[in-house]
């Protein structure tokens, strides 16, 4: 049920991680800019304002003197620097996403890597927010340099965990501001609030451990139910990889420990509670995946001190895949 890359498609895939890393450190640091400083003339005296919106407003930041022009020149420079940087490096990007569609390299579905793109450009990956679904399938293959045959990597929603070490501001509303500026049609779902739909009906699923409760904005939607298992996914040495998505977009993916999300998808596949077509998917992935762990990533080790370091409500779930598995990892 495995299939390793050919040299030819490790390569691209190489390739396009550095050449995104360029393109996307660029693009953190305009976003992280003001939106724009201008001079303006106010009863024959000129001032520097910080504009913050397309719609001109802004705030005063004191006469034009010698400091402020200063300042004013070199925000232009490096705006204007950092714009060409984008512009050059997209085209080696777009190079990279081509050749890694056309060697059927695994995808990510295009609406997911809007989110996810918009996301890293605020520095909102890994710091903040985990994808905790389906979705994070093509990140454990590429992590294990191989085809996992087969397994269910792509959903009609997306599942997405606050993980955030500290609160952001007051009213901040930091995941909700996230998904309005992707698409300003996403609504919060009523019924469930801890969901939020388009007017396209993709939905985003917010999910949160009680650890991290309070490090949400009480502002923010959608809000999350907080839920003990999210706790599991949180454990270990979370994963980043960048893969394409099916509108040819590059993406940032950031997944929890591949050991722990596939434990976790077992425990899932026996509850009472889960979507009962959901649970034959959960336990396929459960599997497949730590079997690829177990044969292709080394550096996760499925030996006695990872079975040690397990919560009690998985280790029924890793003594049964110990065991029909015939071997565990010593590595």
């Amino acid at each position: 049920m495995f299939r390793a890359f050919s040299d030819e498609q490790t390569r691209t895939i190489v390739n396009l991680e550095q050449r995104y890393e360029v393109w996307m450190e660029a693009c953190q640091q305009l976003a992280a800019m003001p939106y724009d400083l201008r001079i303006k003339t106010s009863k024959g005296r000129k001032y520097l304002y910080e504009i913050t919106g397309r719609n001109g407003n802004g705030v005063s930041l004191g006469a034009l003197d010698d400091d402020n022009l200063k300042r004013f020149e070199d925000f232009r420079n490096l705006k204007a620097g950092l714009k060409s940087r984008i512009e050059t490096s997209v085209l080696s990007v777009d190079e990279s996403c081509a050749m890694y569609r056309a060697l059927r390299l695994p995808l990510l579905a295009s609406q997911a890597g809007d989110i996810l793109r918009r996301a890293d450009e605020r520095g909102m990956l890994g710091s903040n927010l985990l994808v905790v679904g389906t979705n994070a399938i093509p990140a454990y293959q590429l992590e294990s340099n191989g085809f996992l045959v087969g397994i269910p990597d792509e959903t009609d929603d997306f599942d997405l965990a606050w993980a955030a070490n500290k609160r952001p501001e007051e009213g901040a509303k930091p995941v909700w501001s996230l998904l309005k500026a992707v698409d300003s049609t996403y609504t919060m779902n009523t019924e469930r609030q801890f969901q939020a739909r388009n007017a396209k009906a993709y939905e985003v699923e917010l999910l949160v451990a009680p650890s991290k409760l309070d490090m949400l904005d009480r502002l923010d939607v959608p809000k999350p139910v907080p839920l003990p298992e999210q706790e599991w996914l949180l454990l270990g040495r979370p994963l980043s990889r960048v893969v394409v998505c099916r509108d040819g977009k590059p993406a940032r993916l950031y997944v929890p420990d591949p050991r722990y999300f596939a434990l976790h998808k077992l425990w899932m596949s026996r509850q009472a509670k889960r979507n009962p077509n959901k649970r034959g998917k959960d336990q396929k992935q459960g599997h497949l995946l730590l079997d690829t762990v177990r044969d292709a990533m080394p550096h996760y080790p499925l030996n006695e001190e990872f079975g040690a370091s397990l919560p009690d409500e998985l280790m029924t779930d890793f003594e049964k895949w110990c065991r029909g598995s015939g071997r565990v990892s010593v590595a």
